[in-house]
């Protein structure tokens, strides 16, 4: 990956592989426009699509059908240092006839994904599972 400060609190940023590029700015509460995503967005972003990821390897390789399943993520920062304290996830099940078996075993492959384990033990992580019924 490569990242370039453009000015203005704007960087982007490349995907070397895919040549992929994203963008990034300030918030707006630190000095920027909040026109794009800011980099503790993407660290918070990064657990939601994480565990998204890592549970769609598993349903992948267990033939579970989670085409649909999304995520909304909350970031609370904190200060002194300025820093993210709390990230609270709550993943929308698509509605199928998941056994009580795969509900808990998602949920417990979420919890195992690797952004998980590679944020501060200090980030308060919470992750919620809503279920649809079909």
């Amino acid at each position: 990956m490569r990242a370039r400060y453009l000015g203005q609190l704007r960087v982007e940023c490349e995907h070397q592989e895919s040549g992929m590029k994203i963008l990034t700015d300030a918030p707006k509460d630190n000095c920027g426009k909040g026109e794009a995503f800011s980099p503790t967005d993407l660290c918070a972003t990064a657990l939601g699509t994480c565990l998204l990821t890592t549970m769609g390897i598993y349903a992948q390789q267990h033939q579970l059908d989670i085409v649909g399943a999304e995520t909304e993520i909350i970031k609370i920062m904190g200060t002194d240092p300025r820093r993210i304290v709390e990230v609270d996830i709550v993943v929308h099940m698509p509605a199928r006839k998941y056994t009580e078996k795969e509900k808990k075993i998602l949920e417990r492959v979420a919890n195992t994904c690797p952004v998980h384990f590679s944020l501060n033990e200090h980030i308060i992580q919470k992750i919620v599972f809503h279920w649809s019924e079909i």
